[in-house]
């Protein structure tokens, strides 16, 4: 004879599921954001420095000071 049909725990399964779906689609969400972001840092940076990327901005040729 087959048992009978227990609904909390079908349902509970049910929701874990969901739960579960839930959190990998929010992680997979902010992966994205997290690679957009620094792809948009990057950029940012390259324009600001588009001579190398160590540069500080500073001036080139400082003078030499006057005693």
């Amino acid at each position: 004879m087959a048992f009978k049909p227990n609904y909390n725990h079908q349902r509970a399964e049910r929701n874990r599921a969901k739960a579960q779906k839930k959190q990998a689609k929010l992680q997979r969400l902010e992966e994205e954001s997290a690679k957009r972001k620094s792809l948009r840092e990057e950029q940012r940076n390259t324009e600001q420095n588009p001579g190398s990327p160590q540069d500080s901005g500073g001036p080139q040729d400082p003078e030499p000071a006057k005693p």
